[in-house]
């Protein structure tokens, strides 16, 4: 399996990754091991989707970064937190 993650970091933005290991990937996040993501500490894994092939889940990394694919998995698939700091 391998899953298309979406991350909510500590600034309000989604990140978006895919992974064949959830668990260690989201590790190597959380301990600053992820340059993209270091800054903005802690991020919360607010969603993902698991498909059967690194294949497709690059193709949808690709779709869910673009425009219309942001705008979809905002509606459909992570609810962001409001910010209270």
């Amino acid at each position: 399996m391998w899953y298309v993650y979406f991350l909510q970091l500590r600034n309000g933005d989604i990140y978006v990754g895919s992974t064949n290991d959830l668990t260690r990937r989201f590790a190597s996040h959380q301990t600053g091991r992820v340059l993209s993501t270091k800054a903005h500490l802690p991020a919360v894994l607010k969603s993902y989707v698991a498909v059967e092939t690194e294949e497709h889940a690059r193709e949808l990394e690709t779709y869910f970064k673009s425009g219309s694919g942001k705008a979809i998995a905002l509606k459909r698939l992570v609810r962001r937190d409001v910010r209270t700091d």
